[in-house]
């Protein structure tokens, strides 16, 4: 993620990974000014919307859809660009009622303070813990990548071509569709750096799919790590689904943690804060000439990954950019 803005656009997918406590919430949404935003968003959050408050700025996600900052694809273009919608999820229990009779109490003092601040009435709406995992699908489609690599999500038909690499995958609630810039440019890159035979580590593995990349484009054998739960059984059934477990193994870990031996390609599309803390690992999980891939990399942070390559003996030997983030190629010399 690059900055806490988009953070906020994305908020829905962050309260995802943790609202697994009960199996039904009650969507609760009001549009307001842009200038009321963030006090209504306050408002809701004081209200008990303990899992994140999401907030809907059709100007930001204009600038973003534009980007190419994101995950997802096929976003519309925003119209009403003057209506920003605040929503909060809270359980369907005995506190939900005094939660709601709160926000309003509150949004009517907070018109009464600064004037009209919101559009129509509050807006309701079940969601059920699958209607989290499932609304987002419509827009993960087919995507080529590099030269051989398809990523198909498991839910569409395409018929593949000679010398394609097909990678089937459900993300689930594990980052990783294949469709961001920096899963792009790694994939990229394996596609140049890998040969047959190879060992790899893929270091937050997420959804799984970097690592399914390596072992199509040729490696002998990938250990995949993640520190999250859930992404380690989303990666295990993505892993499966491509007919990999033989050649692919993962386990819940932190980092390099619990990785045994050395390998040809290490990956971390992870950011720039933890590939800087990784770095200090990194030798001595690699073999003499091995590469490490590290990705999520804004622009801006470019110079102090270089700068902690440098200090842990690797040398940066190729850096692709695209849409504001960077992937770097780094080589263990000796």
């Amino acid at each position: 993620i690059k900055d806490t803005a988009v953070c906020r656009v994305f908020n829905r997918n962050f309260i995802v990974t943790g609202v697994f406590t009960v199996s039904q919430w009650i969507e609760v949404s009001i549009q307001t000014t842009h200038e009321a935003a963030e006090l209504t968003a306050e408002i809701m959050r004081a209200a008990g919307a303990n899992n994140g408050v999401v907030i809907e700025d059709p100007v930001l996600i204009n600038t973003l859809r534009n980007s190419g900052t994101w995950e997802l694809c096929d976003i519309p273009e925003q119209g009403n660009t003057e209506v920003v919608t605040v929503t909060a999820y809270y359980p369907e229990d005995e506190e939900l009622q005094p939660r709601l009779a709160q926000i309003e109490e509150e949004m009517a003092a907070l018109a009464a303070s600064i004037g009209t601040c919101r559009f129509g009435n509050t807006r309701f709406r079940t969601v059920s813990e699958q209607d989290w995992a499932n609304e987002w699908k419509q827009y993960f489609h087919v995507t080529h990548i590099g030269e051989t690599l398809v990523i198909k999500p498991t839910w569409e038909e395409y018929a593949a071509k000679a010398g394609e690499h097909i990678i089937e995958i459900d993300p689930g609630m594990a980052f990783g569709t294949g469709t961001h810039h920096t899963t792009c440019m790694c994939m990229e890159r394996l596609e140049k750096v890998l040969r047959p035979g190879m060992e790899v580590f893929d270091v937050g593995t997420g959804s799984g799919i970097l690592a399914i990349a390596a072992a199509k484009l040729g490696a002998e054998t990938v250990k995949a790590v993640d520190i999250d739960a859930t992404a380690v059984r989303v990666a295990a059934e993505n892993i499966a689904a491509n007919g990999l477990t033989e050649k692919i193994s993962v386990k819940q870990g932190d980092l390099l943690q619990g990785t045994v031996g050395k390998a040809d390609v290490i990956i971390a599309n992870i950011i720039a804060d933890i590939i800087i803390m990784l770095l200090e690992d990194v030798p001595g999980k690699l073999k003499t000439g091995g590469i490490f891939l590290a990705s999520g990399i804004i622009e801006e942070r470019q110079n102090d990954v270089a700068a902690a390559a440098a200090k842990a003996g690797l040398c940066v030997e190729a850096v692709d950019t695209k849409g504001g983030w960077v992937v770097m190629q780094m080589r263990k010399e000796a």
